[in-house]
């Protein structure tokens, strides 16, 4: 199953969502020069604070030069937790001259489409 999600506003992303057994492999990009950035790859595991609960724990890597390293961390955590799969996520992301309410605004955007790809997978009985 494979399905492509975006974003849309001033500063709009999209995602590639491919399931693969199993477990989702999500690139995410935007921007005027769409790349590789950082990879993520999260487990879900019990949470440490209530083992009845989903958590995950996420390993990242990010290319030197890039930042995209928080979003992959969130994004891959955040959707390894509430579909209980293991997660592969890409993020590449880049506009020119971005000040910091640009940036907020990005990082809004990538929560959106965060919830937006948890929404859309669960919909499809994931």
């Amino acid at each position: 199953m494979n399905w492509t999600t975006r974003t849309s506003g001033e500063f709009p992303l999209q995602a590639s969502i491919r399931l693969i057994g199993q477990d989702l492999l999500i690139a995410v990009w935007g921007g005027t020069h769409p790349h590789i950035g950082a990879v993520g790859i999260a487990h879900p595991r019990p949470s440490l604070k209530d083992t009845v609960e989903i958590s995950a724990t996420a390993s990242i890597y990010t290319v030197i030069g890039h930042k995209e390293d928080s979003v992959v961390q969130m994004m891959s955590s955040r959707i390894a937790s509430a579909l209980n799969r293991l997660v592969v996520l890409t993020a590449g992301i880049h506009w020119d001259n971005l000040n910091q309410k640009d940036i907020k605004k990005i990082l809004e955007s990538c929560e959106t489409l965060t919830q937006t790809i948890i929404d859309e997978a669960r919909a499809k009985g994931l």
